[in-house]
């Protein structure tokens, strides 16, 4: 069959290409319909990604956040219209010690690789986890952010040490909301303290046992563990407040995303004994482990709800490329575009 990709070519611009594929392969056949925007799109959107990376990777397809429905199966183990949640990571190899995510060899779907703007996407079934089939399918279009705080969580559970009383957790954005809301779900007897700078963020956080602003920290305050959201320069003060703030021989997971290098108090680091765990992207696992957590406390997808910003239907590239435009205006939660093209 001849299928429609629709490619960045430079910044701003997508054009279609055609890509004849087999359809007796045992790849299942998916029918996106909800991808989320994300700010690695958005950098090559933009052209921001770098000059060496945009001339390396593009053309290409981007979003790597999104839901769809089967329309084929060679095996016939997923029914037609069968709602599921894709999987970007695609391993070529298996490594007994290194996860999935963090082998270098992994292909990641639009950073190198065509990601969802597809009419179709030809999918390991490895590669598909099932969803409610009553679940908001706008949510379960940004599943993939949430499997990022699930994955972190996931290496804090194995390295940390067992005083699980308080998390702090420093940025008020996406990311932050959803590891707050996950924090209280799997830790509900332990505090959870969202430290962020803009007030009618923190509003959102609602579920978050305290609110503090960064740089007005009580003097004495002490978590027992962070969890760092800030990303970009912010990492840094997100990170000197944490050392100062953590008790000794705390964990820090850091998830936020820096374009450059910054400056780490590491005297502090190992007079009091941290553990500072890096964590990127997700494995199949963990959109498992995602899933099952929407089953068993469906609450939270209605508070993941509260970070739909922009919805928009699309029907062309002009109008996808107007929800990407759109998007960089928005201060807060996620574009999704509902794909009709």
């Amino acid at each position: 069959m001849i299928n429609q990709i629709y490619r960045l070519v430079s910044p701003r611009q997508f054009e279609i290409s055609y890509n004849d594929k087999w359809i007796a392969s045992s790849d299942v056949v998916v029918r996106p319909t909800h991808l989320s925007i994300c700010a690695a799109d958005q950098r090559y959107f933009t052209g921001t990604r770098g000059e060496k990376a945009m001339k390396e990777k593009l053309p290409m397809s981007l979003i790597h956040e999104g839901v769809g429905e089967v329309v084929y199966d060679p095996e016939n183990l997923l029914p037609v219209g069968t709602k599921v949640v894709m999987v970007p990571n695609n391993p070529t190899e298996v490594d007994e010690f290194i996860a999935e995510n963090y082998l270098r060899t992994s292909q990641f779907r639009s950073s190198g690789y065509d990601g969802f703007m597809q009419d179709y996407v030809f999918m390991d079934r490895g590669r598909l986890v099932e969803l409610p089939q009553d679940i908001d399918m706008d949510v379960a279009a940004f599943t993939e952010l949430v499997t990022i705080t699930v994955h972190a969580l996931s290496r804090f559970e194995q390295k940390a040490n067992k005083r699980r009383g308080s998390f702090g957790v420093w940025g008020d954005g996406n990311l932050g909301y959803i590891t707050c809301l996950l924090l209280k779900k799997l830790y509900p007897e332990s505090e959870v303290i969202i430290f962020g700078k803009t007030d009618y963020k923190m509003n959102h956080f609602s579920f978050a046992d305290r609110a503090l602003k960064v740089g007005d920290i009580p003097d004495g305050f002490e978590v027992d563990h962070a969890i760092e959201c800030a990303g970009g320069i912010g990492s840094q003060y997100a990170l000197d407040e944490i050392i100062d703030h953590i008790k000794p021989e705390g964990t820090v997971c850091l998830l936020g995303v820096s374009e450059h290098p910054i400056e780490v108090n590491t005297r502090m680091v190992l007079e009091k004994g941290l553990t500072l765990i890096g964590s990127s992207r997700s494995g199949a696992a963990d959109f498992q482990r995602t899933v099952d957590i929407y089953k068993e406390y469906p609450e939270v997808v209605d508070y993941l709800s509260t970070l739909i910003g922009n919805v928009y239907d699309v029907t062309s590239i002009e109008e996808a490329a107007n929800a990407f435009e759109t998007d960089l205006s928005n201060s807060w939660g996620k574009t999704i575009m509902r794909w009709k093209i």
